[in-house]
């Protein structure tokens, strides 16, 4: 008699999960439809198609709350634990991803509906490019959810940096364009929405990758790791120091390098001394030149300034790079050889303060 139970169990128990995989599936092929439905009916004019996809987003969301319905039911019902409990948790979590993806295509097609014209050629293929790095990231990642491929959800997380580049170009263009009287500046602030929505889509592709590796392996989201480059002028003095303490005291929070738009050929001695005696080891480093922040293949997610003229020497700065000007906080721009040991240990106290307090607002109190 309990054996019979318990395969009765285990059968509904896997019904009602191929119920609930059933409709993910069926929601993340409408989602991919809203986004696909979006990009043609922007590349082709096509209004009745744009309506089509706002309107199309009230299904969207009954969908949602059908399976968040469905995935509360399952848990009152079954009281599951392990994979099964992982897997609902990450259902529920999608659910948020999948509905922001269908609000994006929804304001997207409100944004096409109003636009007064076709924007010049160049201006589609821009678009059509990003949609098509964005699409193809949303895709995978769907795919990485729906089979539990964590190797595929790892190989797609960070597509969506892949944007950026063209991202910068079709900014410039639009700008241009608006300027120059070819595109209504009303056009130009549309467009640029429905580039970043686009862009939107793919980081929130993401998300979804990262509710497959928690659904597969039951491994949380890693904390967040940064790229944090601090740049002066001549990369001997602050910007060294900077980038020393920071690797010491935050090693798990991020990869950091300083670079300097002028740099000298070495290091002083005696900063390398000071900076032994403060049990902080900047042996072996060299001063480096500063490369064209825009072309970096990874980007930096801060850049540290300081030095007055250090934004100056950054022309375009990428619009997933955040720029902190720290010269209101840390006086000395280059390393001055005739501070006193006392002077030069304020300086470093305002290089660590600085920095400290940077990582805890990225990583919060757990920042190490």
């Amino acid at each position: 008699m309990k054996e019979s139970t318990y395969t009765h169990y285990e059968e509904r128990m896997q019904s009602d999960l191929d119920e609930i995989r059933d409709k993910v599936d069926r929601l993340a092929t409408l989602i991919e439809s809203q986004v696909g439905d979006a990009v043609h009916s922007f590349l082709e004019e096509d209004r009745t198609l744009a309506n089509d996809v706002v309107l199309g987003d009230r299904r969207v969301n009954r969908k949602i709350r059908d399976i968040d319905h469905l995935c509360h039911a399952f848990i009152v019902r079954h009281a599951p634990s392990a994979g099964h409990l992982r897997y609902v948790s990450a259902v529920l979590r999608l659910d948020v991803a999948l509905e922001r993806i269908g609000d994006y295509a929804s304001t997207i097609g409100r944004e096409i509906v109003q636009l007064s014209g076709r924007p010049p050629e160049r201006i589609v293929r821009d678009v059509e490019l990003i949609s098509h790095q964005a699409r193809r990231t949303l895709h995978q990642s769907l795919v990485a959810f729906q089979e539990a491929d964590a190797d595929l959800a790892n190989e797609t997380y960070g597509m969506a940096g892949q944007t950026d580049s063209t991202l910068e170009k079709v900014f410039e263009e639009l700008l241009s364009a608006g300027e120059g009287n070819e595109v209504p500046m009303r056009d130009v602030f549309a467009l640029l929405r429905i580039i970043n929505l686009l862009k939107r889509v793919a980081e929130q592709a993401e998300n979804v990758c990262e509710q497959t590796l928690f659904a597969v392996t039951g491994d949380p989201k890693d904390p967040k790791s940064f790229r944090i480059l601090f740049l002066d002028e001549r990369n001997d003095g602050v910007s060294q120091m900077a980038e020393s303490y920071a690797a010491k005291a935050f090693p798990e929070s991020g990869s950091y390098a300083s670079a300097g738009w002028d740099p000298v050929a070495s290091l002083d001695p005696g900063l390398v001394e000071f900076m032994d005696r403060s049990r902080i080891d900047m042996r072996g480093r060299k001063p480096s030149m500063l490369r064209p922040i825009h072309e970096e293949p990874r980007h930096w997610h801060i850049v540290v300034g300081l030095h007055p003229e250090a934004r100056k020497h950054i022309p375009l700065l990428p619009f997933r790079t955040l720029f902190l000007d720290w010269t209101n906080m840390i006086s000395v721009v280059d390393y001055p050889e005739d501070l006193t040991e006392e002077q030069m240990n304020e300086v470093l106290e305002s290089v660590k303060l600085s920095v400290r307090d940077l990582l805890l607002t990225l990583r919060g109190p757990d920042a190490r």
